[in-house]
């Protein structure tokens, strides 16, 4: 028998600060890496113009996908036919479309552990053979070309995530460029899912796709774009697989919602808005960095980039679930825990989220430094 696909917890989490709420209770919501921020004004703007134009129903905007060609472009400095981009309702069907178009059933598929919580899933859910790989401090939480090597035997695939989620960290140029070496010469795919590309604290990440032109690139809107409840991301398909991928999203997944695409188009040139966005995260990360080691949370990745920072709280509790419930209940600040994203170690980490507005977090931590200064300690 199969795994069974887990319940995402940092989602009941969230329901029961929803609850909370609806008592009255004053929530602040740290749980999910969802944008405090709205698409850019004149997103919105585009949208009403065009539903006043009565948009057309299935479409598949060829705008957008050369502008998101263009992005590599300039980001990168790589061409990419825009026929390689496949627009879908978020980066969660393009994840799953990438799976699909390019495993078989009972393939092995590694990735870093701690690591999002779909990885996992996903690929136990099309048939797949999750291989979760421990990757400590020591590796900055990432999966290594040595890691990869030592598989044995080789996986089919994996996934990379820089920035990651849960910590945030960032592979530099030699670790990507290593990796996708050691794939090439073990015939092992890539996947990359770089969501969190465009929201960097130092030097920006750089797309798996420099190092390996076969790569499956998966990207979002819902992030630096700040378009969460837009549900458009997109999928880069090596042209080998183009075919392939587009049978599936046709049967699968349709095309997204036209006015989800309007507004991308848009947004993609809100430079100003959106650089905004990002300074307001790093605010936000420099003061959980300066608050959290006085709290006692001194073990944390170093966030390089997303919003993010993965906390080690082993010295007091070993069931990150019920410590973000009592949390929660104590303070009215909702965080997620750990398990989600380790089923070995995450019962000791729990995550923030420093994606709502400055004044939130300062207000959480107002909250969280008398609440983890009266905890006892357990190791």
């Amino acid at each position: 028998m199969r795994e069974r696909v887990e319940p995402f917890r940092a989602m009941a989490i969230g329901q029961l600060a929803r609850a909370l709420e609806a008592e009255g209770r004053s929530i602040i919501h740290m749980e999910f890496g969802q944008p405090s921020t709205g698409a850019p004004a004149a997103a919105l703007a585009a949208v009403r113009d065009a539903l006043d134009r009565d948009p057309p129903g299935y479409w598949e905007s060829l705008p957008l996908r050369q502008r998101i060609a263009r992005l590599y472009l300039e980001r990168h400095g790589i061409e990419v036919d825009p026929a390689r981009i496949l627009l879908t309702c978020g980066a969660s069907p393009a994840l799953l479309l990438a799976l699909l178009a390019r495993f078989e059933v009972g393939d092995r598929i590694a990735f870093a552990r701690p690591g999002y919580t779909a990885y996992r899933n996903t690929t136990l859910a099309a048939h797949m053979r999750p291989v979760a790989i421990g990757c400590g401090p020591e590796v900055r939480y990432q999966l290594t070309a040595d890691a990869i090597a030592a598989l044995e035997p080789a996986p089919a695939g994996i996934i990379l995530a820089s920035p990651a989620n849960p910590t945030g960290t960032i592979l530099q140029p030699d670790a990507l460029r290593a990796i996708a070496d050691v794939c090439r010469q073990r015939g092992i795919a890539i996947i990359s899912d770089e969501i969190y590309h465009g929201l960097h604290y130092a030097e920006p990440a750089h797309s798996m796709l420099e190092f390996a032109a076969d790569a499956f690139i998966v990207n979002s809107f819902s992030k630096y774009w700040s378009m969460v409840d837009w549900r458009l991301g997109w999928l880069l398909v090596p042209e080998t697989h183009i075919d392939a991928a587009r049978a599936l999203i046709g049967n699968l997944f349709l095309t997204p919602p036209s006015p989800s695409q309007q507004a991308a188009l848009v947004a993609m040139d809100c430079d100003d808005t959106l650089e905004g966005h990002r300074a307001m995260y790093a605010r936000n990360r420099a003061l959980l960095l300066d608050a959290l080691p006085t709290m006692g949370l001194a073990r944390i990745a170093p966030p390089d980039g997303a919003f993010y920072v993965w906390a080690d709280v082993g010295h007091l509790t070993d069931d990150s679930m019920a410590f973000c419930t009592r949390l929660l209940q104590e303070t009215g600040v909702a965080l997620a825990p750990g398990v989600d994203f380790d089923a070995v170690d995450g019962h000791r980490f729990i995550r923030f989220s420093f994606a709502p507005d400055s004044a939130r977090i300062e207000e959480a931590l107002r909250r969280l430094r008398p609440w983890f200064a009266a905890q006892v300690r357990i190791d």
